[in-house]
């Protein structure tokens, strides 16, 4: 049974965001998904099949990042604003998934607005940069300025997906960006180069809701020990995925959306 997509934006203070919403019912939970070249909204339909399990039992929400974005915007920015989206649509206490990017504004918000999250899973996140991580990034934003648009597909499968997802999917993959914009361009690095200002190790502690962490053993963007950290700093529950899962295991991995059910439903 295919899964209803509603499609809607929300005016900010100085900004506005699109998101869309799925699933029926009572608690809330919030997606924020990693950075992409292409919006989330692209895909909405697939994401909320690939949630489907969890549809029952939350009503959904996915946040796509600030539509109109400066140069020099911060991760504390991109993480205020979809905060201001929840206290506008009166999402309080929801359980929080971020992946990626999308965990170090989930970790944001939960140190600002505690009163916005219940519930907290990282996937494939950082606190901090370590080099390794640093340089995949430099290497992408690299390639954008180029706008070399093969190379950094090449780059994006390589070292995102395991070697099985790769190669299954690889080429699918590359195609359905073919059509990337220079707005889509400028809007990547920009995402990108927020992660120049990514250091909220020490302020962690300032975490108080139940924290689940999801890592990958063989995650070559973030690294596990990007994760791992986080779990230590915490005490909080983690689970690591074998190496046959990159850094989007969140995509990946066949129990993932269960061990997030499960978490979220304790």
């Amino acid at each position: 049974m295919k899964t209803t997509v509603k499609r809607a934006t929300v005016r900010l203070s100085h900004n506005e965001m699109d998101y869309f919403t799925f699933g029926s019912g009572k608690r809330q939970m919030v997606i924020l998904p990693g950075m992409a070249l292409k919006s989330i909204m692209n895909v909405a339909e697939g994401v909320a099949s690939s949630y489907r399990l969890l549809s029952d039992e939350f009503t959904i929400t996915v946040f796509d990042r600030t539509k109109f974005l400066a140069e020099n915007y911060t991760l504390t920015q991109l993480a205020e604003d979809t905060a201001e989206a929840m206290q506008r649509l009166s999402i309080r206490n929801a359980c929080v998934f971020g992946a990626s990017q999308g965990g170090v504004m989930a970790m944001i918000i939960a140190i600002m607005h505690p009163e916005l999250v219940g519930r907290l899973a990282l996937g494939s996140t950082a606190a901090r940069l370590d080099p390794m991580s640093a340089q995949v990034m430099d290497k992408w934003m690299e390639l954008a300025e180029q706008r070399n648009l093969q190379a950094l597909l090449d780059c994006f499968v390589s070292v995102l997906y395991g070697r099985d997802f790769a190669e299954k999917f690889g080429a699918f993959i590359k195609l359905s960006h073919q059509d990337v914009t220079e707005a889509d361009f400028e809007r990547f690095i920009i995402l990108g180069k927020s992660f120049d200002t990514l250091d909220i190790y020490d302020r962690l502690e300032q975490i108080h809701c139940p924290t689940l962490v999801l890592g990958a053993i063989d995650d070559k963007v973030l690294t596990a020990q990007a994760s791992f950290e986080i779990a230590q700093k915490l005490g909080c529950a983690c689970y690591f995925y074998e190496s046959k899962y990159g850094h989007c295991a969140f995509d990946e991995a066949p129990d993932y959306k269960q061990r997030l059910l499960d978490f979220f439903t304790l």
